[in-house]
């Protein structure tokens, strides 16, 4: 990798976003695919070093760079390293002893043999990516703990696998040793994960856990790295799999079974144990296995049982995480909460942070405040403000009395062009109630008459979106060309709720497919939506959903987009995950209305798009059923080159998609466009 070290100021005081056109205008496509000025920003514990992913210099927001800051020195700004030609930074994270994590990624073609995703013979055109290590000075970049180690019996396949996929990732960062972390490093003989404590600054390794094909780690000691808690799979007859947490007990050093936290492997119940109470000795849990929502629990390793009421609770919404001091002055002491709500809702109960926070929501009205990073006294305090009308932006807190901001992901775009957004429930027809968040036109309001609409299912499908910045871009996009969009939480979406989540078992296309119709039903009866204007578009599991929607009968839609979908169940239903045991759970659930099957039935106009470096939904899905359908209905298929599955992407992707679902919905969606 070419290091070419270059410097950048940095803008200090509150930042005021520039206005690329004016209100009501639509945001420009190259607004939105154009690489963020800033992202990916950490601070280290001790203070000392900030880390991001920036824009470079000199060109036009088309590459990336990575950026330190000394927090001694602010002001004097950021030391840059561009990417390489080839390895394109995406993500960074700072660590102590003045060390730096950052990922890379790169196009990569050739014979992947089965490792990760992709063809098991000829070659693949896919992307790789990769961890590295440097220090403040970029001087040099090495691959995270690599294992450099000559692998006897190993064959050339599996060597090749490892160098594609990297052979180890950071588990745990110990935030009070200054030197070590806990690190997951692939065995190259049997491809389990074998877990160090990790030394920073000489590369030195201790042996913390060899984990098993069914046996993998829990909870390690923040303090000191020992293993507290693992989780061991057993088969217990007809494919079905018992998880049982083991807790060390501090006596005998043995770990012991807790049959309160054992649970079946299908009924997918959350069992996380995500901390301990150092004075009392118990353990913070987050699980659902007492309601249908996640709620934080205290559990007495000693007395095997849950105390008799849980320590938090939501009536709507689930626990999303407990947040624990990672500073000396308050280790591993409870300072807030997190409620998973239409979007991250973070609570500090913690005073000192607790009078931060609030004193920061007053200086940034009507945005989310995240506080990211922290030190010991305060006197630092790295923090990001969002809302669905501005990208994120990064600020530092000085002394608890002047705000210095680093910059804005899109400076550039005017939230005045981007309307209302709001969160609402809907029934299903069978009565089952369906959030969903739904994003309106800037100025429009209740009797300006029904809108064009665009029905929006997320991928995955377990999963689920969150109110706020749209970071795809598509919601802002839509809205400031005049559409609504309604992002249907349908059923088999995960976070809001088992019933919510496993109702989705086995639906595909069919009673998961009907909570995106029956959302647009209700948009119409609300007044909102046009029945003569409506769409769907969707993306990966969305893209599937938009396939769906065009081979169902009575379809309320003019015309589906669909993006990188599935369209053929037969061939996906075990093909996912690196892990035998998730393919097995979630593959069972990937059974309904096949679409590939039924490309007779296609009534409405469909685009289709795939990347052609898209190994995860591969692009003979989207041709097959273009293909399928291409006489029956107007249909259009782009193969974009060079792109992968998951974002982000080039800048080049996003204009080309961009552009393609702009011409579609305006030509050829319906009868004279949407």
């Amino acid at each position: 990798m070419t290091i070419h070290p270059a410097k950048t100021r940095l803008a200090a005081g509150l930042l005021l976003a520039s206005a690329a056109a004016q209100s009501g205008e639509p945001i420009a496509i190259e607004s939105l695919a154009r690489v963020p000025d800033i992202q990916s920003v950490s601070m280290s514990s001790d203070g000392k070093n900030l880390v991001a992913i920036v824009a470079l210099p000199g060109s036009n927001n088309q590459e990336t760079g990575l950026a330190v800051w000394n927090l001694d020195n602010l002001d004097a700004g950021s030391k840059i390293t561009p990417s390489g030609d080839r390895m394109k930074f995406i993500g960074a994270s700072a660590m102590k002893a003045d060390r730096v994590l950052v990922i890379g990624r790169q196009e990569w073609t050739g014979q992947l043999g089965g490792c990760g995703e992709g063809k098991t013979s000829g070659a693949t055109k896919t992307f790789v990516s990769k961890a590295y290590l440097t220090d403040t000075t970029q001087k040099k970049f090495e691959e995270a703990f690599a294992d450099n180690t000559r692998k006897l019996g190993v064959s050339e396949d599996i060597q090749r696998c490892l160098e594609i996929a990297g052979t180890a990732s950071l588990v745990n960062r110990l935030p009070l040793d200054p030197d070590n972390v806990i690190i997951n490093q692939i065995s190259g003989v049997s491809l389990s994960g074998n877990y160090y404590l990790y030394n920073l600054r000489t590369g030195a390794t201790k042996m913390l856990f060899k984990s098993g094909g069914r046996s993998t780690p829990g909870l390690f000691n923040p303090r000191d790295g020992e293993l507290l808690t693992r989780t061991q799979l057993e088969p217990i007859g007809s494919g079905e799999y018992e998880q049982r947490i083991l807790i060390r007990n501090a006596k005998t050093g043995e770990f012991e079974e807790h049959a309160q936290l054992t649970t079946k492997l299908s009924g997918r119940n959350t069992v996380d144990i995500v901390g301990i109470d150092e004075t009392s000795g118990k353990f913070y849990i987050l699980t659902d296995q007492w309601s249908d929502r996640v709620q934080a629990w205290m559990y007495d390793p000693l007395e095997m049982k849950y105390e008799s009421e849980p320590l938090l609770s939501h009536p709507k919404y689930s626990i999303a995480r407990l947040i624990l001091g990672t500073q000396p002055s308050n280790f591993n002491k409870v300072l807030g909460y997190a409620i998973g709500g239409p979007d991250i809702e973070t609570t500090y109960v913690e005073p000192r942070v607790q009078g931060i926070n609030a004193t920061l929501q007053k200086a940034f009205p009507g945005q989310t405040v995240s506080l990211d990073g922290y030190n010991d006294d305060m006197s630092r305090v790295l923090f990001s403000t969002e809302s669905a009308q501005a990208a994120p932006s990064y600020h530092v807190l000085i002394d608890k009395k002047r705000i210095v901001t680093l910059g804005s992901q899109r400076p550039w775009i005017d939230g005045k062009q981007i309307g209302e957004q709001r969160w609402v429930t809907y029934p299903a027809r069978d009565g089952l109630e369906i959030p969903a968040i739904l994003d309106l036109p800037a100025g429009w309001k209740q009797g300006d008459g029904p809108l064009p609409t665009i029905i929006h299912p997320h991928g995955g499908p377990w999963a689920r979106d969150y109110a706020g910045w749209d970071g795809s871009g598509w919601v802002p996009f839509l809205t400031s060309r005049g559409y609504a969009v309604l992002r249907p939480q349908y059923r088999g979406s995960n976070g809001l709720g088992r019933k919510l989540w496993l109702a989705g078992d086995a639906q595909w296309g069919q009673s998961m497919q009907d909570d995106k119709d029956d959302g647009a039903a209700w948009l119409v009866k609300q007044g909102i939506a046009d029945p003569q204007r409506l769409a769907i578009f969707g993306y990966s599991y969305g893209g599937f959903a938009a396939a769906a929607a065009a081979v169902r009968p009575n379809s309320p839609y003019q015309c589906a987009i669909s993006g990188a979908p599935v369209t053929d169940l037969a061939k996906i239903g075990m093909s996912w995950s690196d892990n035998r045991l998730q393919r097995i759970l979630q593959g069972n659930t990937v059974k309904g209305m096949d679409p590939m099957q039924n490309t007779a039935k296609a009534g409405i106009p469909v685009l289709l798009y795939v990347g052609d470096r898209d190994v995860r939904t591969p692009a003979f899905h989207a041709k097959g059923f273009f293909d399928a359908i291409k006489g029956n209905v107007p249909a259009k298929f782009e193969l974009i080159a060079d792109m992968p599955h998951s974002m982000p992407w080039y800048p080049r992707h996003q204009e080309q998609t961009l552009g393609l679902i702009e011409e579609f919905l305006r030509k050829d969606c319906g009868p004279g466009g949407l």
